[in-house]
């Protein structure tokens, strides 16, 4: 079957219908500067399947990415190995033509992994509730402090000057877009932050591990957000961290927000990823997205529902807490099947592998004359001291090819102080060959 099976006549008849001469007129207010000459990279018009095929793997092949050569590549998305049982899995039909939940009458088979996946995240988190998820880390991060703000009442959000650059920048344009006040502290991946909390404050957003790898236990800054009825919202974006660390409930958070991206998702050049919210349960009417529940039919057999699904096509508009209108369900599926195949011990486990992949990098890294790692303390990311502009740095070794970190200046441009800052992750895929090679092409381009 060819891709549009038009007739010629089938063509006329659609352009006449809709007032056009021809099938460029379609494209006659895109301006001709932008508009495509010829073929795609010279492909011919036709060609067989096999030279199709040699053809976009030779242009594929020219790019460098993280499973092509050693890489260190972090900043919020990380390079991870995922069971061939998960990707076999999600190609079951029922599973990967599924409709996204939007309806009650949605099958149980998606309902019962989505309540699986509630489960996982509460536990994960240390929270009571957890929802079916979000689009990514950062939308949940805008769509927790627009929470904060109903629940107080109060239209001050304190951001930390650690949290994920694009965490806030999605918070930003939320604030922009409905109007409630930002404090933002400056970046400081040296030193600890001090948070200004009081009556007019509706939440404080944190990070941890924070965007510099920085550890932190948030326990008192919860007791004092508490005494000012202020709500403590706790963002991680590796969340193979919480293997090891202390979950942010422990520490007294009231909503926590991840990205579940590490579990069963690849890197994907971005997307799509999967977004973790989950809080206190006496939030839980204030939580934007969908919450499955367990129940029993007529008969007291188990079963599934849509429980809560707080938008305004559910509801009505003014009592709706988000316009967010799916959740990544194919994403949630695969960290669920990923966490599973893991359980409670394989998980700690692989925490501890990234833990101990991140120290030996440190320990080569800090032996380099010139470079210096900066953090007292980390997971599996950290960031190293260059004698020299991180961002050259990066180009130098991607010529190897070597995936060196991102440059930290990559998202503050306009701040000289962090220009020779590089922040480098280890993951379970990192071998002692590949810190090896690192080291010794760091130690060349620094010397």
């Amino acid at each position: 079957m060819r891709y549009l099976p038009l007739t010629s006549s089938d063509r006329t008849a659609m352009l006449k219908k809709i007032g056009a001469g021809s099938v460029n007129d379609l494209f006659r207010d895109v301006p001709a500067a932008v508009q495509l000459k010829g073929n795609i990279h010279g492909l011919p018009n036709h060609q067989s399947e096999i030279e199709v095929e040699r053809f976009i793997s030779a242009l594929a092949e020219k790019n460098i990415h993280a499973g092509s050569c050693p890489s260190f590549l972090g900043a919020g998305a990380y390079h991870h190995h995922i069971p061939a049982s998960v990707d076999q899995l999600l190609l079951r039909g029922e599973f990967l033509t599924s409709y996204t939940p939007y309806q009650p009458e949605v099958s149980q088979g998606t309902l019962q992994y989505l309540f699986e996946f509630q489960t996982q995240v509460a536990l994960l988190t240390g929270m009571e509730i957890a929802n079916a998820s979000m689009y990514d880390g950062a939308t949940a991060a805008a769509e927790a402090v627009q929470m904060a703000n109903r629940i107080t009442r109060r239209r001050r959000a304190v951001i930390s000057g650690n949290l994920h650059p694009h965490y806030l920048e999605v918070i930003q344009t939320m604030a922009d877009l409905t109007g409630f006040e930002l404090q933002v502290a400056v970046p400081c991946p040296r030193t600890d932050e001090n948070f200004t909390v009081d009556e007019t404050t509706s939440c404080v957003v944190v990070q941890n591990p924070d965007f510099f790898g920085r550890l932190h236990d948030f326990s008192a800054l919860a007791e004092t957000c508490q005494k000012h009825g202020t709500l403590l919202i706790v963002a991680v974006t590796e969340i193979i961290s919480l293997g090891l660390l202390k979950s942010p409930g422990e520490m007294g958070a009231d909503i926590v927000v991840a990205e579940g991206q590490s579990l069963g998702n690849g890197l994907n050049f971005g997307g799509p990823y999967v977004g973790l919210f989950a809080c206190k349960e006496k939030y839980v009417r204030q939580m934007p997205g969908r919450v499955c529940g367990e129940t029993v039919d007529a008969d007291g057999r188990r079963g599934f529902v849509l429980t809560l699904s707080t938008r305004e096509q559910h509801i009505r508009r003014e009592k709706a807490t988000s316009n967010i209108c799916t959740n990544s369900g194919l994403c949630a599926l695969a960290f669920t099947m990923h966490l599973s195949l893991l359980g409670e011990k394989g998980l700690t486990d692989l925490a501890e592998l990234n833990h101990a992949m991140a120290c030996n990098l440190s320990d080569a890294s800090a032996k380099i004359p010139g470079c210096k790692v900066l953090n007292d303390n980390f997971f599996n990311e950290f960031v190293l001291e260059l004698p020299k502009s991180a961002a050259a740095v990066v180009d130098e070794l991607a010529k190897l090819p070597i995936l060196a970190g991102v440059p930290v200046s990559r998202f503050y441009p306009d701040n000289a102080a962090l220009k020779n800052l590089l922040l480098v992750a280890a993951t379970e895929l990192t071998t002692e060959e590949d810190i090896k090679i690192f080291a010794a092409e760091l130690r060349k381009v620094c010397a």
